[in-house]
């Protein structure tokens, strides 16, 4: 049986405003306050996991302790079948230090010139974790295929190459609400959702 989410304040554990956007807006029927580790300048740990869990786990604990406060964390990433699941893990890594995915989009579709086989997914798992050392974690995917040239300019990180299976566009071209409703990470949330927080407020 999950723990329940019972505090009216919440961290959640990254620096990247998209994710930390997304997520808000999708917490928001909760009535949690949220705040980000970036606010409260806590230090981003090293992701030394070797998986979408292990990673968000670490993250979500560094967050909850340096904080004091539960705190969410996710860690995603784009996996491409004929890459062997890369980048993977390495999404954010692929785009360098200065978070540049066009480069990062550009070696994806460099790596793939040749291959007739352009499906991937977008994993993401999130980890909720507590003050006091115990965690629930859930993962979420969603199944597509690669799309070249790079299209829209809603979302972020490697969205503008990636059309969900039974779409015509891409998650870069769609609006928040419809992403929400099909994307990897609304998946997780439905799940976390489901174990931990009950229904939204009326």
């Amino acid at each position: 049986m999950a723990r329940r989410f019972q505090e009216d304040q919440l961290v959640i554990a990254s620096h990247n405003l998209g994710k930390v956007r997304e997520i808000a807006d999708l917490l928001r029927p909760f009535g949690v306050k949220v705040i980000s580790a970036g606010e409260l300048q806590l230090p981003e740990p090293d992701e030394t996991g070797e998986t979408f869990i292990a990673n968000a786990l670490l993250k979500a604990h560094a967050a909850a302790r340096g904080a004091g406060l539960p705190a969410l964390a996710d860690d995603s990433g784009l996996a491409v079948t004929a890459l062997g699941g890369a980048p993977g893990i390495y999404s954010a890594r692929w785009a360098g230090p200065d978070k540049d995915f066009n480069k990062a989009m550009a070696q994806v579709e460099e790596l793939l010139r040749g291959s007739e086989d352009r499906s991937a997914q977008f994993v993401c798992a999130l980890a909720l974790a507590w003050p006091d050392g115990h965690s629930e974690v859930f993962e979420g995917t969603v199944a597509g295929e690669i799309t070249w040239p790079p299209q829209g300019d809603k979302g972020f990180g490697y969205d503008p190459i990636f059309t969900a299976t039974g779409q015509n566009v891409t998650f870069a071209e769609m609006d928040p609400e419809q992403k929400h409703m099909l994307s990897h990470r609304a998946d997780a949330f439905a799940k976390l959702v489901t174990a931990c927080f009950g229904d939204p407020q009326r």
